[in-house]
């Protein structure tokens, strides 16, 4: 059998996340001890104990979500050494820690860059500026042209492509109030402002991508013991460059999330792992294909059923 293992971006993140995996699996702490040597900062003592605004922070979420993705991934291994997936695949922010997973970059490296990513992206755009909603009910097509045509000179775009029928938009806080307007008009089952601090994947993003151009241009990276198919291309990478160039551009260009499991299917993949806290890519996926097999590894009970089945 085929099979994939993806990774969950921002929003996923808890108080209290992977607590009984850590009790059972000593290699969790020990993914957050060197986490938390890099940040300079115990990471996992705010995952556990909060508090939860400070958690929210994308600058803490990004390096504390790479952590939880690492932690069970090595839990697995542990478990189970040979472990052969087809594919790796990270919703934004996922993406990094399916990297790591796959050896491109060491886990310092990628805690170093998420911390900093989380850091350049909330000084891009001033707090109160920028805004991002999701548009249930309507093609994506029509999510795209609603975008332009509410733009006004403004900044709104199509930014996360999650299942058919889930668009995610992001922007200036006025343009973006406009579309979700313009996206109840046409019908949209359901538009909802999220509660976010920073317009992730939007043009806004640029300055903040630029400096992270300059961060990644000093870390060598190696080749993918594993593919990672990358969010803005939906293609697997070997040459670091590339790489490095995907990273960027994913910072102001869409999540082709639907593109990505459509590619792992046509592939021939049957069956997806998602590895950390939450379950949000295992309701995209069944969304997008239901004949694919999900499980969601994320405390030791799922850990167990996971290596049994493998």
């Amino acid at each position: 059998m085929k099979y994939a293992f993806v990774f969950p971006g921002q929003g996923s993140q808890s108080i209290g996340m992977l607590s009984d995996l850590a009790a059972n699996h000593p290699v969790v702490t020990e993914v957050f001890n060197e986490a938390s040597a890099v940040l300079g900062y115990d990471l996992w003592d705010v995952v556990q104990n909060g508090p939860e605004a400070r958690l929210n922070q994308t600058d803490v979420t990004q390096p504390a979500m790479l952590a939880s993705g690492i932690a069970v991934f090595r839990a697995m291994q542990a478990q189970k050494p040979d472990l052969q997936p087809s594919f790796m695949a990270g919703h934004s922010l996922g993406e990094y820690t399916a990297l790591v997973a796959a050896g491109v970059m060491s886990l310092a490296q990628g805690i170093e860059l998420v911390a900093a990513r989380g850091q350049l992206m909330q000084s891009a755009v001033p707090a109160g500026k920028g805004a991002m909603a999701a548009v249930l009910g309507l093609e994506d097509q029509q999510v795209v042209e609603l975008c332009a045509d509410s733009a006004q000179g403004g900044v709104v775009e199509a930014v996360n492509f999650n299942s058919p029928g889930q668009v995610v938009i992001a922007g200036e806080v006025a343009a973006v109030e406009r579309a979700m307007q313009r996206a109840e008009e046409l019908g949209a089952k359901k538009v909802v402002a999220l509660p976010v601090s920073v317009p992730s994947h939007c043009a806004l993003m640029k300055p903040a991508a630029e400096a992270l151009k300059s961060k990644l241009d000093n870390m060598t990276f190696e080749s993918p013991n594993v593919s990672v198919l990358h969010n803005v291309d939906v293609e697997c990478h070997a040459d670091q460059a590339q790489i490095k160039s995907a990273l960027v551009e994913q910072l102001y260009c869409p999540v082709q999330w639907v593109k990505t499991v459509e590619k792992m299917k046509a592939e021939g993949v049957e069956k997806l792992y998602e590895l950390g806290p939450g379950k949000v890519l295992a309701g995209l996926n069944r969304r997008i294909d239901r004949r694919m097999a999900v499980e969601t590894i994320f405390d030791s009970a799922t850990l167990a059923q996971a290596i049994e089945g493998l």
